[in-house]
């Protein structure tokens, strides 16, 4: 954590918490600067941290142990019970705390701690290096466009998949804030570019890197027809014919090195971290690709609820596959799942990053979500794709 934010919680609460990450060494180093008395009341912090640490990692233990075995049951068609999951939440420190200047030196000492060499901050790659991977490796520069323009073929993509107006504003209003752009990543704020990423996700229904790659498997040679498709319409001028044809020629090579993997989503995981796979990713920014891309990723959540005879996914769900993966959503869901604390259905880290996951049941993530999409709704960037929704509504009518 970073200084600010240390010191910001210990005001909140009155202690801070050590980040797993730091070792026994920076504890110890840290209590030989104090006095007997502060030594005395650190060490029996630490004591008490570290003794919830272990709590805390034999609980996500037993998490992964029941998912493990829960998948297994699935796989088999076995009925999944209540004592399938883990009922409780990740234990909470009960201390003792910190006093407050203490914990403000330990605070400080962390951050100081940080900065030194020996401890490089892992940094997510960003939007330009993705754009450069794709320029490196594949010649790709993707062609950008208004936002209201990426909208109106977003939209018209999704109503011609059989998406509604609701389904796509909502997820794009959940997913970005409702202001969100194209070339959006999370972590980054779309309008202002302050802050770093804190994961690969990209643009309007925000896709992973490894989203890119297995949705390119699934359905490029489809998107490199359909530019081929384009670039011979009477309707366009040579030189967007040119570019429609190299576009095309790009993909198809694209489509040629994401097949050289297994189609395995763990290997797709992997592949989305090297040069080639990171120059994938960029295609959600493009014109063309990019509405095409996201949408059918929406459609395929609606595609694989339909399989399990869940039909008429409202948005709220539909978001819920998104966040949580289509098969864990559609798990959330059942009857028990909805009354399982949301811990059974996220890693670790993703629930302990995601705010409106921690805490809640399947039931209450869901009430959450709707809430949310109903905020930011409201927002700029969702009142006028709504509005982009309604004209094309309103053209088809006529």
């Amino acid at each position: 954590m970073a200084a600010s934010m240390l010191l910001g919680a210990l005001l909140l609460t009155g202690s801070v918490q050590v980040p797993e990450a730091h070792a026994r060494g920076s504890a110890s180093e840290f209590a030989t600067q104090l006095s007997a008395d502060d030594r005395r009341q650190f060490e029996e912090y630490y004591k008490a941290w570290t003794f919830h640490q272990a709590e805390k990692d034999a609980f996500w233990d037993q998490v992964e142990s029941k998912r493990s075995a829960r998948r297994k049951k699935i796989r088999r068609g076995d009925l999944v019970r209540k004592s399938d999951y883990v009922t409780g939440y990740p234990p909470e420190f009960e201390g003792p705390n910190l006093s407050k200047r203490l914990a403000a030196a330990w605070a400080k000492f962390l951050a100081g701690d940080e900065k030194k060499p020996e401890r490089p901050r892992d940094e997510l790659p960003g939007i330009n290096d993705y754009l450069a991977a794709a320029k490196r490796h594949y010649g790709f520069v993707p062609e950008r466009i208004s936002e209201r323009e990426f909208k109106l073929r977003y939209a018209r993509e999704a109503l011609r998949l059989g998406l509604s107006k609701d389904q796509v504003v909502r997820v794009y209003a959940l997913e970005t804030g409702g202001i969100g752009t194209a070339d959006m990543q999370a972590g980054i704020h779309p309008l202002r570019k302050t802050g770093r990423p804190i994961s690969s996700a990209l643009g309007y229904a925000q896709l992973l890197s490894a989203n890119s790659v297995d949705e390119l498997v699934k359905h490029g040679a489809d998107f490199v027809a359909r530019l081929e498709r384009m670039s011979r319409s009477h309707e366009v001028s040579a030189e967007r014919s040119q570019n429609l044809q190299k576009k095309a020629s790009i993909l198809r090579r694209m489509l040629k090195k994401a097949k050289s993997i297994p189609h395995v989503w763990s290997r797709h995981q992997a592949f989305a971290k090297t040069g080639h796979g990171m120059g994938i990713h960029p295609i959600n920014l493009d014109g063309d690709i990019g509405p095409w891309l996201q949408v059918i990723k929406l459609k395929g959540i609606k595609e694989f609820a339909e399989r399990k005879n869940r039909y008429n996914l409202d948005p709220t769900e539909l978001e819920l596959m998104n966040l949580a993966g289509p098969g864990t959503g559609v798990e959330m869901m059942t009857s028990v799942g909805l009354r399982m604390p949301t811990v059974n259905f996220f890693s670790r880290r993703g629930y302990e990053r995601n705010s409106i996951v921690r805490g809640r049941t399947s039931a209450e993530l869901l009430k959450a979500l709707e809430d949310r999409m109903n905020h930011n709704v409201k927002n700029s960037g969702a009142v006028e794709f709504a509005e982009v929704f309604d004209m094309l509504t309103a053209e088809a009518r006529r």
